[in-house]
């Protein structure tokens, strides 16, 4: 008797955002890890990045501040935990800098560039959460909304690269 395949353990706490991109992993790694590149990018209209500092390591902090268009400011910092370049970066707000503790750890961000068929690369965010109730807040506020707008302004840039 064939068993139903079982939902993930952590299907109620992940959010994944799945694209096959017109343009190489590599330009794509360099606009995820390059300050410069990822300002252009990382947030949709009328948000901007104001600085990015990014230590783009296993253990490398990261601090990206976003701004709104009515004074809003959002600081993100966080610590790279795995990083393969052109292949992987993963980050997470649960530490900052010298892997002290952050006041809220809120996700997890698995970024993935694999070549797809079509000359392009599939491209997968991932964002795993610590709770169902975060993950739920995060999915609210728009994640694949933004992060798909975010993808679309990543695509346009890196295929100028």
């Amino acid at each position: 008797m064939a068993m139903a395949p079982q939902p993930s353990p952590i299907a109620d706490r992940e959010l994944v955002l799945t694209r096959i991109l017109a343009a190489p992993r590599a330009a794509l790694y360099r606009c995820w890890t390059e300050p410069e590149l990822l300002k252009q990018w990382f947030c949709p209209p009328p948000w901007r990045v104001s600085d990015a500092v990014l230590d783009v390591r296993p253990g490398g902090a990261n601090l990206i501040t976003m701004r709104g268009p009515n004074g809003e400011v959002a600081p993100n910092a966080g610590v790279y935990l795995d990083v393969i370049p052109n292949e992987k970066v993963v980050f997470t707000d649960a530490f900052t800098a010298d892997w002290q503790p952050s006041g809220k750890p809120f996700m997890v961000a698995t970024i993935t560039f694999q070549d797809h068929d079509s000359g392009g690369t599939l491209y997968t965010a991932t964002a795993r959460h610590w709770s169902a109730e975060d993950c739920k807040a995060h999915a609210d506020m728009g994640f694949h909304t933004g992060w798909g707008i975010a993808a679309d302004q990543l695509e346009a840039l890196a295929k100028t690269l």
